[in-house]
């Protein structure tokens, strides 16, 4: 028999969680009673096992308030920032490294995709839609001006 239309609210899992001590999991997962541990289809080997072990390792804090974290040491987020006045941590090397103009190397050294070419690639893909509305008797001759400059740029 095909499913019924419309909204189906969960069986097992709870639709959706409450906050802090109300909190309940959402996925069926096995701290669900309700739901057994899942299987893995098609694993390699030891797969399966890891995937069951992982499953029941991983119950839901039992204390009301959550789980509680103790706190490390506390982190200076200013520490490794060098100060306009400070010397240079690496004096070797020009202020114009990884720019496209001076000294040193220039921005193809930082390995980044040319954005030009990924807004290229991208455009290339929806150049028949915007071809299409170029051709329709009421765009303009600014948007046909747009697409043509466009073909020639893949060219």
């Amino acid at each position: 028999m095909a499913p019924r239309g419309g909204y189906q609210p969960p069986a097992s899992p709870a639709p959706s969680s409450g906050p802090g001590p109300l909190s309940r999991r959402t996925d069926g997962g096995p701290a669900d009673k309700k739901q057994p541990v899942r299987e893995l289809p098609n694993a390699e080997y030891g797969e399966a096992q890891e995937f069951r072990t992982n499953q029941q390792a991983a119950p839901l804090a039992a204390s009301p308030g959550g789980a509680q974290v103790s706190p490390g040491p506390p982190v200076d987020p200013g520490a490794s920032v060098v100060g306009f006045g400070d010397p240079s941590q690496q004096p070797n090397q020009p202020v114009t490294a990884g720019a496209d103009s001076g000294l040193g190397p220039d921005s193809s050294a930082l390995g980044l995709p040319d954005p030009n070419k990924v807004d290229l690639k991208n455009l290339a893909r929806v150049l028949p839609a915007l071809e299409l509305i170029a051709g329709l008797p009421t765009s303009s001759q600014s948007t046909r001006n747009v697409v043509r400059r466009l073909r020639s740029m893949m060219d």
